[in-house]
Parts: C-alpha cells; sequence; structure tokens
C-alpha cells in the first residue's frame, strides 16, 4: 500500500473561546501523495494558511488526526516537533523571512548548521543550492542588495538545504511581478522534482496555477474542490 507524504483527517481548527471563538478549519481531509506539488487556493481568511501550518506542525489541530510519511505526529510532544520541523520540513514565506544582517551564503548554510553540520559542510551545501536556483555570483550579497525574485531564490535554496522530504510555501509569488513570480515557481517544481520533495503550496496567485500537479481549492474552512491539473 501507497504511503502518503501528508494524511490529514479530519481536522478542525478553532481560534479563541467562548462567543468569540473562530472556527478556521471545519473537518477538513486533505492527502498528498510523495513527489506531488500540490497548490492550495482559496480566498483570504479561507484557513489554507492555517491548514498549511498545522501541516507543517506550527499550528496543533483541535482536532483530527495529521500523518507525515505515515508517522502520527498529532501523537508527538511539544518538545519534539521542532526537531522534526528542522529535518523533515522546508518552508518558504510570501516575505522571504531572510536574515539582514547575513549574507545569501549564510542564510542557507544556517539551516545546515542547525542541523549539527560543520561550517565547511554547510557552506559546500550553500553554495552548490545557490549555484543551482542561478546565484552563484550573489553569494556574499546581503538581502538588501538582491531583488525580490533574488530573495525568493535564496528562500528556496535555504529550505531545500536540509533535504526534507516535505517542503511548504506560504504565497511565494505574492510579492514577485509575474514573470518572477513564474520563474521561481518553476525554479522550485523542477528543483523538488529532481530531489523527490514533497511539495504544497498554498496561494491566491491563479497566474501559477497551470504548474501544479493538483489543485485543491478551500473556502470557509472547507475543501470545496480537489483536481488533477494538465501536465505542463
Amino acid at each position: 500500500m501507497t504511503r502518503h507524504a501528508v494524511e490529514a483527517r479530519q481536522i478542525t481548527k478553532v481560534f479563541g473561546t467562548g462567543p468569540l471563538a473562530y472556527q478556521a478549519l471545519r473537518g477538513v481531509d486533505l492527502a498528498v501523495e510523495a513527489g506531488e506539488f500540490l497548490m492550495l487556493a482559496g480566498p483570504s481568511g479561507s484557513g489554507k494558511t492555517t491548514l498549511l501550518s498545522i501541516v507543517g506542525c506550527v499550528l496543533g489541530a483541535t482536532s483530527g488526526t495529521l500523518h507525515l510519511a505515515g508517522q502520527d505526529v498529532t501523537k508527538l510532544t511539544p518538545s519534539a516537533l521542532p526537531d522534526l520541523r528542522l529535518h523533515r520540513i522546508g518552508f518558504i514565506f510570501q516575505g522571504h523571512n531572510l536574515i539582514a544582517s547575513l549574507s545569501a551564503r549564510e542564510n542557507v548554510a544556517l539551516v545546515a548548521k542547525m542541523q549539527g553540520r560543520g561550517s565547511k559542510e554547510a557552506q559546500k551545501r550553500a553554495d552548490a543550492l545557490l549555484e543551482r536556483v542561478g546565484l552563484s555570483d550573489k553569494r556574499t550579497n546581503l538581502p538588501s542588495e538582491l531583488s525580490g525574485g533574488q530573495r525568493q531564490r535564496v528562500a528556496i535554496a535555504r529550505a531545500l538545504v536540509a533535504d526534507p522530504p516535505l517542503v511548504l510555501a506560504d504565497e511565494p509569488t505574492a510579492a514577485l511581478d509575474a514573470q518572477s513570480g513564474q520563474i521561481v515557481t518553476e525554479l522550485l517544481r523542477e528543483l523538488c522534482r529532481q530531489r523527490g520533495h514533497t511539495v504544497i503550496v498554498v496561494t491566491h496567485d491563479s497566474r501559477i496555477f497551470h504548474l501544479a500537479d493538483r489543485m485543491v481549492h478551500i473556502e470557509d474552512g472547507q475543501i470545496t474542490s480537489d483536481r488533477e491539473e494538465a501536465s505542463s
């Protein structure tokens, strides 16, 4: 039997209590195959980022179960989650979240160092990935010296440097123009397919929908459609 990379069952999330309680997710089921490039779309406030945060073990679900590569992570203690995120999940954010005082190389190498790799190995891995995203000549530049598209490519390299099986991207093209957004998404898809990563991209950017293997739409905390896209 094929084991899903992600299997979320009857996930609910409630923020607050009493009359101020807000139910962001209402019994969501989502299964993602290993190596799949999935996009999760929906209007603002639909629950897509909340679902991504739960899959990324940043938020806990109010109820339901979440399995990553067959492991029930809802049974893990809070102290075990940082190590799981560090070794098994790569994150890409809309705002890049690069450290302003560190060069592109240092931003990428930092994750490898956090895993316990030596400085030389971490730098070697960072340089190799920066080359793959086309930024070898920018590895010593600070984030302020890079364009938005270049900063997002550094963020992709940082997410992949630990070679995580699961990569999560939250609105990675929201701050980019159409051409840069297309290039960054194509690059992410290509690199992850080469390395066998599973990817979930939260987006409302219809310009990149065609790059998905599968599109899942969510509204009012519930999945409203789930379809495979034509290969491009």
